[in-house]
């Protein structure tokens, strides 16, 4: 055979295939993974396992007391505080939403997961509502769509972290909502998740114009990845073991392209139109900035100091001098590295009024949902941290020092299942995590000054991340040293500042975070000073400590440069233009966020099988009283 005869590979239209069909049998792997409740026992009377519970629906769906029985046993039995329902007769691109969004496996074990579901009804346990707030008034009402139920199975989640499950109910019906939302509805459904919705029907409109590309340009190839996407919502739901029967699923594979470019369509427009409330410039707000930024930004800082605030030596040279790139509030901030000990500081530093001005609304208010979003993804590092104290100890007691929304304790109960996990930090947040119960105790307020209190009653003492926050790193160990009892662990995570990324990446390497961290400490100084107070360290970590964000920090960092937040209620008011010039620089940054993403994998696998990466940590035991 000659090779001109040889049939012609179409790449494109190859990896499309090889795509939409790993999609596919992904899917019908995670349909089968999801239970399916039995029939529920005769009705009648007092039936155990149906008191405390509360089956919350969105409007036009209209259980049974079949289909509430039999949701009550399930999750009593399998230990479940709540549990979303999803309708036999989901409709099928929904179904195929939740499939890519939740993998039903994992889904009750995942405790930082987001909460998912169906949007159509779930079973919540009675305190659970109470927790939550949605016990009375602070749920959806009787006329809730989706969107809101949506809303609430994320929320939910959050307090009943290891108790949330997915089951098919199929007596269950979704009523009139069965044909779908329009544009509107569908941008605030995935809003009520946490979604970018304007960025996901962009990225659907996209792969939709690719693959009617190559269906037309790349013959036999293009035509089988085509065809595949067509076919997908049979192949997933249509088997005949399939545990959910679609109303639309006909429709659903014979008009899918035509759907999905009219869905996608909509969706833009409506995402396009719209803002979530928490993005959109509150007037008050704006007046309540401007007020305290008329007055300048000087008063925010100290005077200059002309030592080193760890070793006392001098001279000082400016390691890097940038603006606040994390919400792009006016300001501008130093700093210096000692030539001594090599210990990296703001200077000036900001004074405690600054601090409070420039941490407004980054982890909480206009912030908060998403700091909560980034934080919510770190599972692996947090048992990574937890998992260091396996050689040494079982410990009985945690208090979790700089514990922020208490991800870190949520997480590490996945290792330490029978730890009592405390908190403290500055924030409202610590409050929040104790009403979840990510926290036992909660404590809000400056640790040196909670130190008398706490003494002798943690075996273990943790600040990940915290230290390079603080204005005084060394009367916080003081602090651990005066808490911790003999034979007490620390453990202590931070920064890297002799970290090479630094060097590479200069003002746009995340870890500098400024105006927020004020101490970025070298490893040695802080054995040498663990050691002072009577520390022995056990164990020290660079590589497996490395947070795979270097490149894709920069990245977004100087797309914050480029163009900040038309919104930002400290900025001037907005304009067509900056909103114009802010919606080009993220389409413009999509393309290199994917780059960083690819370069991050690698530094990431080279961090830590070779040089170490951008952050230590360290396992100190307190030897000495």
């Amino acid at each position: 055979m000659t090779p001109h005869v040889l049939p012609r590979v179409r790449w494109t239209s190859a990896v499309l295939l090889a795509t939409l069909g790993a999609g596919t049998v992904r899917a019908g792997r995670q349909l089968r993974a999801v239970p399916v409740l039995p029939a529920a026992p005769p009705v009648s009377a007092g039936v155990p396992g149906a008191a405390g519970w509360r089956l919350l629906t969105a409007r036009g769906v209209e259980p049974d007391a079949a289909v509430f029985l039999a949701a009550c046993a399930y999750a009593d039995r399998e230990g479940l505080r709540v549990l979303d329902l999803l309708p036999g007769d989901l409709p099928a691109e929904r179904a195929l939403g939740l499939l890519r969004l939740v993998d039903p496996a994992r889904y009750r074990g995942d405790r930082l997961g987001e909460g998912r579901g169906a949007g159509f009804a779930v079973l919540v346990a009675e305190e659970v509502l109470e927790r939550a707030g949605a016990a009375a008034g602070g749920g959806p009402g009787p006329d809730a769509g989706p969107a809101e139920l949506l809303a609430l199975t994320r929320r939910l989640k959050e307090y009943a972290a290891g108790a949330t499950g997915l089951a098919i109910a199929p007596g269950l019906s979704c009523g009139p909502a069965a044909g779908g939302a329009g544009g509107a509805g569908r941008a605030a459904e995935l809003r009520a998740q946490g979604l970018p919705a304007g960025a996901l029907a962009a990225a659907q409109l996209s792969g939709l114009a690719l693959l009617a590309a190559v269906a037309l340009r790349q013959g036999r190839w293009g035509a089988a990845a085509a065809g595949l996407y067509w076919l997908q919502p049979y192949l997933v739901l249509g088997g005949p073991g399939s545990p959910l029967r679609p109303a639309d699923l006909a429709g659903a594979t014979a008009a899918r392209p035509v759907r999905s470019l009219g869905a996608a369509l909509r969706t833009a427009v409506a995402a396009g139109g719209s803002r979530d409330a928490d993005a959109v410039r509150s007037p008050g707000a704006a007046a309540a900035y401007r007020a305290e930024l008329d007055a300048g930004t000087g008063r925010f800082f100290e005077e200059r100091r002309p030592d080193c605030p760890w070793c006392g030596s001098g001279p000082l040279s400016v390691r890097v001098r940038v603006p606040d790139l994390l919400q792009g509030k006016p300001g501008r901030f130093t700093l210096e590295r000692c030539r001594a000990c090599g210990h990296v500081f703001q200077n000036p530093r900001l004074t405690p009024e600054g601090l409070e001005f420039y941490y407004r609304d980054f982890y909480d208010g206009r912030g908060g949902e998403g700091a909560g979003t980034v934080f919510g993804r770190l599972g692996a590092s947090y048992r990574r941290r937890a998992e260091m104290l396996l050689p040494h100890t079982v410990p009985a007691s945690w208090l979790d020092v700089g514990t922020g929304h208490g991800h870190f304790c949520n997480a590490a109960r996945d290792v330490w299942p029978r730890t009592r996990f405390d908190g403290l930090d500055m924030g409202d947040g610590v409050c929040g995590a104790e009403r979840r119960g990510w926290v036992g105790t909660g404590y809000r307020g400056q640790f040196p000054e909670f130190a008398p209190k706490l003494a002798g009653r943690y075996e273990v003492v943790s600040m990940y991340h915290y230290l390079e926050h603080t204005r005084d790193p060394l009367a916080e160990l003081d602090a651990a040293a005066a808490v911790l009892p003999c034979g007490g662990y620390l453990a202590v995570e931070l920064p890297d500042p002799e970290s090479r990324m630094a060097r590479l990446l200069g003002p746009a390497w995340l870890p500098w975070f400024q105006p927020q961290h004020q101490h970025l400490i070298p490893a040695a100084n802080l054995r040498e000073a663990l050691a002072d107070r009577g520390f022995t360290v056990l164990a020290e970590e660079h590589g497996p400590a490395h947070q795979g964000n270097d490149f894709f920090g920069a990245v977004a960092l100087t797309a914050a440069r480029l163009a900040p937040d038309p919104d930002r209620p400290w900025g001037p008011p907005p304009t067509a233009g900056a909103r114009a010039l802010a919606g080009a620089v993220r389409v413009a940054s999509v393309p290199c966020f994917a780059a960083a993403a690819v370069l991050d994998a690698l530094r990431t696998a080279a961090a830590r099988y070779t040089d170490g990466g951008n952050a230590y940590r360290m396992l100190a035991r307190k030897d000495v009283p």
